[in-house]
């Protein structure tokens, strides 16, 4: 099987706040820099709270989503006076955590999310990248008591659009089920022992471990699907069906409900058997999404180890 050999891992970003009403990245990068940790043995880690404005008002965003701010045709464009805050508040964390597609980069990002859906602990991540595959076996390997899933998304590094792709390598943690500006303790616990073995494997990858390759599975998305809506005023008509409700990563088959009407008419599902996931997240609401809709493919991983000189 094919072996890779990376540079090390020397430099980590841990962010939270992206969206200022998600708050177990903001609890985690609070207490991380009450406690001083900018480096555990090899690793020299900064934390960030990415959107301030925006936890300050515990808002997901003041005046666009920060994490669709971070493709290179953004980061590239001029900031004027009239210019987003969320969009200067990107070329702020691009200038600190890369820039983008540069060898000045942080050479890995981890940015927390979470969600109001059901997903347990999903690492989501672009392609052709094997170091956050990598770690996303270590930790499904060791948290055997949470479902841990991943979400690969099919963009080119330049048209990445959300703010781990600033990183050499990067991905969002993203945990759930947990309300907007709420902490829960079992879902901050979750993201504080998926955080401590990321730090773990890359302290393994430094100090020279190699980590076998293997079979992993993966969801990559096809399609997101709206609520039924009325054809004049666009209102929502129905709500996700309680027997779809919480149940992310549930295979979907031709037939199964998805949609209550609010008349007590049952929507079913018509198309090829997929997973859904996002089921009813409370952000997506204003992007027209009641659930996202994948497949789930095996990747054949590669063994790893850093490169020696």
């Amino acid at each position: 099987m094919e072996h890779v050999s990376l540079p090390p891992l020397c430099h980590l970003a841990i962010c939270g706040g992206t969206h200022g009403n998600e708050m177990s990245g903001v609890y985690m990068v609070r207490e991380m820099q009450k406690q001083n940790v900018d480096r555990v043995g090899s690793v020299s880690i900064t934390t960030v709270l990415s959107n301030p404005r925006a936890v300050d008002a515990c808002r997901r965003y003041i005046d666009t989503d920060l994490n669709r701010c971070f493709t290179s045709e953004l980061m590239s464009a001029p900031v004027t006076d009239s210019t987003p805050y969320e969009l200067r508040r990107a070329h702020e964390l691009n200038a600190q955590l890369g820039p983008k597609e540069s060898r000045e980069g942080v050479d890995l990002l981890c940015d927390i999310h979470n969600t109001t859906s059901n997903m347990g602990l999903c690492l989501i991540f672009y392609s052709l990248d094997c170091v956050p595959l990598h770690i996303f076996k270590y930790i499904q390997s060791k948290m055997t008591s949470t479902p841990v899933r991943a979400i690969q998304l099919d963009e080119p590094k330049s048209e990445a659009f959300s703010l781990e792709s600033v990183g050499k390598h990067g991905f969002a943690l993203e945990v759930g089920p947990q309300p907007n500006g709420v902490l829960r303790a079992d879902i901050y616990n979750m993201v504080k022992q998926a955080i401590d073995l990321c730090i773990e494997w890359i302290q393994g990858f430094n100090s020279g471990s190699t980590f076998e390759g293997g079979e992993v599975e993966v969801y990559t998305w096809v399609k997101n699907v709206d609520y039924p809506r009325d054809p004049t005023t666009k209102e929502i008509t129905a709500a996700i069906h309680p027997q779809l409700q919480d149940n992310d990563f549930k295979l979907l088959r031709p037939g199964d409900p998805t949609f209550l009407t609010f008349f007590g008419e049952t929507v079913k599902y018509e198309g090829e058997e997929l997973y859904p996931y996002f089921v009813n997240e409370n952000a997506y609401y204003e992007k027209a999404i009641a659930f996202q809709l994948g497949k789930k493919i095996s990747k054949t991983l590669p063994s790893i180890s850093m490169k020696r000189d």
